[in-house]
């Protein structure tokens, strides 16, 4: 783990090293104090040095002003540094998180994705910054301390550093139990961003229902947990450092009374006790920072953990030797695929199936059947379990998944839209695509006349997953997206569903005219968007239970003809 975050210096090594030397100077600037306090006690007062007084007074100053400006530079260099770092981890994270596969998310929530990306590396970002200096100028200033102190009193030196080890222990002891407490406190930061990020997305639905209360009370859950794990952590940090600094005020009681013991033996004289009292202090603090740093140390450790926990889950692989697809026909076909979600091992039951190119193929069935199941492991959005899948006579393992997905359009119910402008949206299907070419896939679409009557045309940012559009205009977007892409294979999975019958009869037009000359697939739960289709496969239970033409099905008075009669009885 500390290989891989060292890595993220590499870049900023030259101006690390800069950060580093400007710590080194600050650390050595430190001592020159009481140094220069000793000499005046000892020599330059008695002996009424006055000129030397000034002259060694403005030095100092002049060493001031020096360590302000590497202060300056240490904070703000320093923190870029980190910054940066920060931004790159961030980079790596989503871009890793592109190439993560669907069942990623089907078990992670977006919220405690978010806490990763954000709360996680800001800490991160704090250890790198500022661990590397504490721990430079804290071991230098020791050693300084160390070394200076017993020019003054080799003993009184050794009976102070004679307390280190209590620290050391004491630290050691209390660390795991920081430790522990901190990686809860980022789990239950997680929930509750994961449960903002819930609220927030479905505030409509809970204002529809007046279901506020609910929502606060389920808020409140992980509220709740994260004020337990919090005070976990402040009792842990509390009695880290009321047990540290206490044993650093030991150092303080150990001065007095054996300093004052030396000096009363005549083993010390009162200048050099009394720049000892003041040298001691140049100990005591860097190892004040030292404790500091630990804390500081569990935090970013335990946010660069978690950030390794996403970065080491494996991405989408393409199969060795795996070639990209050309020249897209449609041709698909299932041979005996089985697939399963987690624990739910059946979804698909050796399923076969086959689809000839330019076919309109409809997927009909009850719910939890494996229809959609079946629209997925097309793109190869899932690995089945056994079996295999062709495209064009290519087993789809042998396709890079980027030239698959290339040559595949998908429609579905729940449309997304990002929150930029509808010619932003359209350009997803193509970015590179010309404006001209968008104007002509809306067109296709049934949604340029729309547009037109906005102010802003098609800059019109259209909100949040499109919340200023209609049910059906989001819809008509979505299929002016796949125009521009223009695949050789379609995917309609319940396209037309949450619409009504008005909209659903604009919106088929548009999806006819979408269909002519591709591959489709049609997941549909209102048969009469399917009738004309070339074939028509019942699923259910992970299986096709029948197979024909709307006039072969209904003739066979089975499933199919069940669901169609249910649906048109009253017709």
């Amino acid at each position: 783990m500390l290989k891989r975050f060292l890595a993220y210096y590499k870049p900023h090594k030259v101006m690390f090293a800069f950060d580093m030397l400007a710590s080194l100077l600050v650390a050595i600037i430190a001592i020159f104090y009481p140094i220069i306090t000793r000499y005046m006690l000892n020599d330059f007062i008695p002996n009424e040095k006055f000129k030397l007084i000034v002259i060694f007074g403005l030095v100092l100053l002049g060493l001031y002003l020096v360590r302000m400006l590497l202060n300056y530079f240490i904070q703000y260099e320093g923190h870029t540094i980190g910054v940066k770092m920060q931004a790159q981890m961030r980079s790596d994270m989503f871009n890793h998180l592109q190439k993560l596969p669907y069942k990623f998310y089907d078990d992670n929530e977006t919220g405690k994705i978010m806490t990763r990306m954000t709360n996680d590396l800001w800490e991160i970002s704090e250890l790198a910054h500022h661990g590397p200096e504490n721990l430079l100028i804290s071991s230098i200033s020791i050693i300084l301390s160390f070394t200076y102190l017993s020019t003054i009193n080799i003993w009184l030196t050794l009976i102070i550093f004679a307390c280190v080890p209590f620290l050391i222990i004491i630290s050691r002891a209390l660390r795991k139990k920081m430790k522990e407490a901190f990686t809860e406190t980022r789990k239950a930061t997680g929930e509750i961003n994961a449960s903002i990020e819930s609220s927030i997305t479905g505030i409509r639905v809970t204002k529809a229902y007046t279901n506020a209360k609910t929502e606060s009370d389920k808020f409140e859950v992980g509220n709740s947990r994260f004020v337990k794990c919090r005070r976990s952590a402040y009792r842990s940090m509390g009695i880290f450092h009321s047990s540290t600094t206490f044993v650093t005020d030991v150092f303080n009681v150990i001065v007095l009374i054996a300093g004052g013991i030396f000096l009363y033996n005549g083993q010390i004289l009162l200048g050099d006790y009394t720049a000892f009292i003041v040298s001691v202090n140049l100990f005591i603090g860097p190892v004040n920072t030292l404790i500091g740093f630990m804390e500081q140390y569990q935090n970013g450790a335990t946010g660069f953990k978690r950030f390794l926990e996403i970065m080491d889950t494996e991405p989408e692989r393409d199969a060795e030797g795996a070639t990209d697809i050309e020249n897209v026909r449609g041709d698909i076909r299932f041979e005996n695929v089985s697939y399963g979600y987690g624990e739910d091992k059946n979804v698909l039951k050796n399923l076969s199936l086959d689809i000839k190119a330019g076919q309109i193929y409809a997927l009909v069935g009850p719910s939890g059947g494996g229809k959609t199941t079946i629209c997925h492991l097309i793109p190869h959005f899932y690995g089945i379990e056994s079996g295999k899948i062709f495209i064009d006579g290519r087993e789809i393992r042998e396709i890079t998944r980027h030239s698959l997905r290339k040559n595949i359009g998908i429609v579905q119910q729940d449309v997304y839209l990002f929150n930029s402008s509808i010619r932003d949206n359209i350009l997803y299907g193509r970015p590179d695509a010309s404006e001209d070419e968008v104007i002509e896939a809306a067109k296709r679409a049934n949604i340029h006349d729309y547009v037109m009557t906005l102010e802003k045309g098609y800059d019109t940012i259209i909100g949040e997953r499109g919340v200023k559009l209609s049910g059906g205009q989001k819809q008509r977007l979505s299929i002016a997206r796949v125009f521009l892409k223009n695949p050789p294979i379609l995917i309609l999975d319940e396209a037309t569903s949450a619409l009504d019958n008005a909209t659903e009869i604009l919106i088929q037009k548009s999806l006819d005219e979408l269909c002519r000359g591709r591959t489709t697939i049609v997941v549909a739960h209102r048969l009469s968007t399917v009738k004309n289709a070339n074939q028509i496969a019942v699923v259910d239970d992970g299986q096709i239970i029948e197979l024909g033409t709307h006039e072969e099905l209904l003739s066979q008075n089975g499933e199919y003809a069940g669901l169609y009669l249910s649906q048109f009885k009253n017709q």
